[in-house]
């Protein structure tokens, strides 16, 4: 047996026991995820300069100052239950930025400490709907990191906590399927949902790029092999 056959033979026996798991939700995964992050970033921002804060981001407009707003703000919002119909659209999330474009640099720390503490046991008594909300927390702390050229952007000890909900995300989202075949002790992976007539997507390569490939962040530097499925098609936000 050659090595893609290996591999799509251990994916569709992932594949098979995620299917035999369904409903099998573990709600404190996203809390996990969220404290873990908190323990590694928190530290990382309190002793940065002031003046990194202006640097620019992956993200189109905003520096990490204001990727760090629109964290706390959304995470304290679901803290709060302040959960209005369109509150993590665009607009929204602009609002909230604007809002705390006076805010010292501790306060929007302190204001994303809070949130990366206390919005997990929330979002585990929910139905799941803001579980992948831990997801783009964890990315934009990747984006932070590489703003900062600080190492382990979209990896790190978080990582085995991300990718489930990397895999959540990517199913909600209808992306079509895809088997991983990650470098490390991650794989393989089984993402997104079958497409009748179709065979599925396949990677090769690490676990930070997949993050970059299905979140849209840039990809500049990376290794990977992609084939039977766009970089397009893949993308979770959008």
């Amino acid at each position: 047996m050659d090595t893609v056959d290996t591999v799509e033979a251990a994916a569709d026996a992932l594949e098979t026991a995620g299917e035999a798991a369904a409903g099998a939700r573990d709600p404190w995964l996203p809390d996990r995820l969220l404290r873990t992050e908190r323990d590694a970033l928190v530290p990382l921002l309190r002793r940065t300069p002031e003046a990194f804060y202006g640097l620019r981001t992956a993200c189109p407009g905003w520096t990490v100052r204001e990727v760090l707003a629109h964290c706390g703000a959304a995470l304290v919002r679901i803290v709060e239950g302040r959960l209005e119909e369109g509150v993590f659209l665009p607009a929204a999330n602009a609002a909230d930025v604007a809002e705390r474009a006076d805010w010292p640099v501790g306060r929007i720390v302190d204001e994303l400490e809070r949130g990366l503490t206390e919005a997990g046991p929330a979002i585990a008594a929910g139905d799941g709907t803001l579980d992948t909300v831990a997801l783009g927390e964890w990315i934009h702390a990747g984006d932070v990191r590489a703003a900062l050229g600080e190492p382990g952007e979209y990896a790190g000890d978080s990582l085995p906590l991300a990718l489930p909900l990397l895999r959540t995300a990517s199913r909600r989202r209808g992306t079509p399927r895809l088997l991983a075949d990650i470098a490390g002790p991650h794989g393989p992976l089984v993402l997104g949902n079958e497409v009748p007539g179709r065979p599925a997507a396949r990677y090769r390569g690490d676990a930070a790029t997949l993050i970059r490939l299905y979140s849209g962040r840039p990809l500049v530097a990376t290794r990977y092999e992609l084939a039977g499925a766009t970089e397009a098609e893949l993308l979770i936000y959008r």
